[in-house]
Order: structure tokens, then sequence, then C-alpha cells
């Protein structure tokens, strides 16, 4: 089964630029009360949106810090893509973020001038936060700057030390419902048909449909699914998508998606060893998960 090609281009804005929040309207509600009584009841100065990748945490936490700032005050972000090594230099591999962006970060915040308004600290994400930068945002947290509103994002409650979860108030946000994802289809993929397949494959990301999307994982999802329901596929098929698959590192895991969609659990543990051995031992992708798929075959 040949990959259907397309050239399709779409607008996926980054969360600081997207205006378009669907979903978590009870997590915004809750932090809107909480602002507007702050003359009587003191907000908590440091909100953690918990919750899974690509469901909008980071959106809600760019629409919330609009609103505390309100392009007046002073609005801080630490991210990957503000990412700097020890000699100030980007530093976007992707891997973890320094603790020398975490006091970059601090010593602009020391040296501005708040004029009366509220400063705003967004950290995208916790989670990739290295130790040293996680306790320099810890050191920060013990005593908060007055009229200063942390925004943390996480994916992994877990990830995050006990001590940093222990000062802030954790909002822990729902995956975006079908409904939801299709709404989310629509304004950024227009017309662009998304299967049923896919939206349950999400499991409420709809960066996740995004990704896939980007990369044409989609398809070769879909075609994965064809190979192994398809009785007459061969080996020479598998490869072929096994192939697809090994091109794009971040596609791996569609290979386990699939033991999901199918029921095999006993697959999962062997499955998930594998795909991490490919980067740990070296292996050749493309053989490496042609074997994850033939025994997924076997199994149907």
């Amino acid at each position: 089964m040949a990959t259907k090609k397309k050239e399709v281009l779409f607008n996926f804005p980054k969360p600081i630029d997207n205006d378009c929040l669907i979903g978590h309207e009870d997590t915004l509600k809750t932090f809107i009360d909480a602002w507007n009584k702050r003359d009587k009841y003191p907000i908590h100065p440091v909100w953690m949106l918990c919750g899974p990748r690509g469901i909008g945490k980071a959106t809600l936490a760019y629409k919330i810090a609009k609103m505390v700032y309100g392009n007046v005050g002073d609005f801080f972000i630490v991210d990957m893509e503000n990412n700097i090594d020890k000699d100030g230099k980007p530093k976007t591999d992707g891997k973890e973020i320094y603790v020398h962006t975490v006091r970059a970060m601090i010593e602009k915040m020391q040296m501005s001038s708040m004029s009366g308004k509220w400063r705003v600290i967004l950290i995208d994400s916790v989670d990739e936060l290295n130790t040293a930068a996680e306790n320099a945002i810890l050191k920060l947290l013990e005593e908060p700057p007055q009229q200063t509103l942390f925004l943390l994002v996480t994916h992994q409650l877990s990830n995050v030390l006990p001590t940093v979860r222990s000062r802030a108030r954790v909002e822990k946000m729902r995956p975006l419902t079908i409904s939801q994802l299709r709404e989310l289809c629509v304004k950024f993929m227009g017309e662009e048909e998304i299967s049923s397949e896919i939206l349950k494959l999400a499991n409420g990301s709809f960066g996740k449909i995004a990704n896939l999307k980007a990369s044409g994982g989609d398809i070769i999802y879909e075609e994965l699914l064809h190979v192994l329901t398809d009785k007459n596929s061969n080996a020479s098929d598998m490869m072929s998508v096994a192939t697809k698959i090994a091109e794009h590192p971040a596609l791996f895991g569609i290979v386990l998606d699939a033991i999901a969609h199918f029921g095999l659990a006993d697959l999962y543990p062997m499955a998930s060893n594998t795909i991490a051995d490919i980067n740990r031992l070296n292996l050749r992708a493309d053989i490496t998960i042609f074997k994850i798929i033939a025994e997924i075959k076997k199994c149907l």
C-alpha cells in the first residue's frame, strides 16, 4: 500500500501566538475568579497547570499571562526556545532547560521596573528544567516577589520536585474530548479530513494530531493498521511501513499505539523496551521496527 502524498501546509501557531483556547473553561474560570477577588483575598502567586502534552496548557498559560500583565507589566519566559548555555549562546537541542536560562531570567527580573504593574514568569515546562534550573526556581518560590505571578506548565506531576509542587496551586487539566479535537481540527486544518482512528489515537491531545499531520504520521499510521489487518500483506509491505516510521524518530510511538489499538497488552513491554534500545544500543531503526510489526501481525 503506497503512502498517499499530500502537499498541505497547516498553520499551527505557537502557544504564545494562539488566541484560540478550546476546553479548560473550568480552569480559566477558577483563575479569573481568584484574580478578580485579589484585593480581598490575595491570589496564590504560583499556579501549576498540569496535564498530558498537547492539550492546551501553554495556550492557557499565555492567555492568563496576557490578562495579568496587560502588555504593560513585565513578562519573563523560561522555555526551550529561550534556552542558553553558560556562555549565553542559544541551546535549543530539545533535551533540557539549563540553569543559565533561569539565572538570566532572574537577572532581567531584578533589573526591571514594574511601575506598579504585575510581573509574570511563565515556565514551559517544569519537566524540562534540569536539576540545577529547578532548584534555582525553587529558591524564587520560597519567597515569591510581590505582585509576581508564576505560571508553571508541567506534563507529568511526578517529575516535579515535591518542594516545588508544595509551593504551587496545582490545577489538573483534562485531555480534550473528541468534539473539542474536531473543533480544533476545523479551526486549524479547515476541510482536511481527520479520521476517527487518528482522533482516538490522539488521546485528547491536539498537539499529537498537529505533530502527526506535520510529519505525515497520520497517513503512515493508517498504512500501518492496513498492513497489520490485510491478510494479503507480506514482509515487503511491513518493511516498507517500518522504513517510513524509522525516518521519523518522533513516530516510533505509533507502533505502541497500534499495539494498544489491537488490545495486545502482552506485547507492550517488549515493544517499548525494544524501541528504547534503538538509541541506547544504536540499533537499525527500520529492522527493529519491522520485527515489532511482524510480532504484532503474528498475534492478529
